[in-house]
């Protein structure tokens, strides 16, 4: 029989509902009867104790929020009887010690990647063709067209089919139309693209962040080479660019094919040298073949969106387990979305291996919330409507749920938006908690593959990097096939435990990682790339 209640952390005042819970029932609960107050829905949660106005709520054995008014238990606690709070960190307080987990089944396991000359291993192969600014969108869209056609053979769906025989009946001819058969020129592997709105405009800042970003993608392992346009006259200039290349990578040796437009003169002129280029250089690429690599060169991206009230019980511990594996295994996870990390600072800086990396994440933090503040906003204003209504209903809350994905493993470093991570181990990077502004971030950081929780359903995507969304429940993966890879709701129900579901996704991203599963993301051809320009963006 399945529980009605559970308890995330034995000092928590409230539980949460696994199910839809009755106003008048009674349930039996850590050896008292508990009686429910309120009609409740599954994922919400109900007061464990009588609260007073004022009174703290813990969640996750941390503040969560405070009573606006008086709270009876057993009645359901929402938007309208409870306000945000967090607890005030001002630095480091103890060192948290970390039970290493046994992974003596994994320290042999490879997955088929693709070496690169720095000793990074990509989980793809990609040619990438981006601008430097937005005035060359259309040319690479032109780009696309031609590539994608001519080698990528993209396959007709559905919807384009049904189109095609509506059109063809109402000129009178046949409705049955057949899908292309046609292959993919090239096996080893894929062209991708990227636009953006930047690169000129703005402030300078805004160039300089931008062209770490773009280096940050040139530089991740899953990418071969890169075509790149530039206009001529913008803010990020080709220097600037290559600056942050070096930056990055002082002997990087990818192929890297820059085309300045006002210096070539024609559209024509320029497209054809680069379709000529590119194409050489795309032809050698696909040279390169998989082989066995250590899990050790795998660098994952943490991300929760569209989450909901299992997410911090069921999927995002779930990553936290897998985290710590890869971990004590030699590789490296990205925890980022800084906004979604208010209220759990003093674990993060407790778990950090240097005082001077705890500082760093709070200087950073302090500076995030400034801005916000400053625009008019807050942290407390996260909680999407998505969130609320499924049962996340401060800040604090959804921040207590989202960094589970960061396991127990102490915090080797701390990192900035835009630079680059190349040390092994659990990270921190700063970032929106905007679910593509986040991603295409740990990307551009050096992530070769993203773990995305949800409880609500997001189709989000990236050009070079595998997305493998994870469902927090069973009735969603169910619901949105189409786009969850891998359910973790068999933790709701009891029928599977955390650190079993953390196994099986440690099996299939391997699988992913070698190439023999597409994500979801990958078939939708859902390719998300939005920069952030450090202004104000939850």
């Amino acid at each position: 029989m399945q529980k009605k209640l559970i308890k995330v952390d034995p000092s928590d005042n409230v539980a949460v509902a696994l199910v839809n819970l009755t106003a008048g029932e009674t349930i039996a609960f850590e050896g008292e009867d508990v009686l429910v107050i309120s009609d409740t829905k599954m994922k919400h949660k109900i007061a464990m104790v009588d609260f007073e106005p004022g009174d703290k709520i813990y969640m996750y054995g941390v503040i969560v929020g405070k009573a606006s008014q008086k709270i009876a238990k057993g009645d359901v606690i929402a938007t309208t009887n409870v306000k945000h709070e967090s607890a005030k960190v001002s630095g480091k307080t103890e060192s948290i010690g970390w039970t290493v987990p046994n992974v003596d089944k994994w320290k042999d396991k490879t997955f088929m990647g693709y070496h690169r000359e720095d000793g990074q291993v990509g989980t793809e192969n990609v040619w990438l063709f981006f601008p430097l600014v937005f005035c060359e969108n259309r040319n690479i869209e032109i780009l696309k067209g031609i590539f994608e056609k001519e080698l990528m053979k993209p396959k007709e769906n559905d919807y384009q089919l049904l189109l095609r025989s509506l059109v063809n009946s109402e000129k009178g001819g046949d409705e049955v139309v057949q899908k292309s058969t046609e292959v993919d020129l090239f096996q080893n592997i894929e062209v991708k693209f990227i636009q953006h709105q930047g690169g000129c405009g703005g402030i300078r800042q805004d160039s300089h962040s931008l062209a770490k970003l773009l280096a940050g993608y040139v530089n991740n392992p899953n990418v071969a080479g890169a075509t790149v346009l530039s206009l001529g006259c913008q803010n990020l200039q080709i220097s600037i660019f290559q600056d942050a290349m070096k930056e990055i990578n002082p002997n990087y040796s990818k192929p890297v094919l820059i085309y300045d437009q006002q210096q070539i003169g024609t559209i024509e002129e320029m497209l054809s040298t680069v379709v000529k280029d590119s194409f050489a250089a795309i032809k050698e690429a696909n040279k390169i073949e998989r082989k066995p690599a250590p899990l050790s060169k795998l660098r994952i991206g943490l991300e929760c969106g569209g989450s909901d009230g299992f997410s911090g019980i069921s999927a995002n511990p779930t990553l936290g387990v897998l985290s710590d594996k890869l971990v004590a295994l030699g590789g490296t996870t990205i925890l980022s979305e800084f906004p979604e990390l208010c209220g759990v600072e003093q674990e993060l800086v407790n778990r950090c291996i240097d005082d001077k990396d705890g500082q760093r994440f709070l200087d950073l933090m302090k500076w995030y919330e400034k801005t916000v503040i400053d625009a008019g906003s807050g942290f407390d204003m996260n909680p999407s409507p998505g969130n609320i209504k499924d049962g996340l209903i401060t800040d604090a809350m959804k921040s207590a749920g989202a960094s589970k994905k960061g396991g127990t493993s102490p915090i080797v470093g701390v990192y900035d938006y835009g630079e680059y991570i190349n040390e092994p181990g659990f990270t921190l990077l700063c970032t929106p908690g905007n679910d593509v502004e986040c991603t295409t971030a740990m990307v551009g950081s050096g992530a070769n593959m993203v773990l995305f929780t949800t409880g609500l359903g997001t189709p989000t995507g990236n050009p070079i990097a595998p997305v493998v969304k994870v469902s927090s429940n069973t009735q969603l993966a169910q619901k949105m096939s189409d786009i969850i890879d891998f359910n973790t709701g068999g933790i709701i129900t009891g029928d599977k435990s955390i650190e079993e579901t953390a196994d099986e996704m440690l099996e299939f991203i391997i699988k992913v990682a070698s190439g023999d599963v597409k994500t979801k993301a990958a078939i939708l051809n859902q390719n998300d790339f939005i920069p952030w320009k450090r202004g104000v963006s939850l």
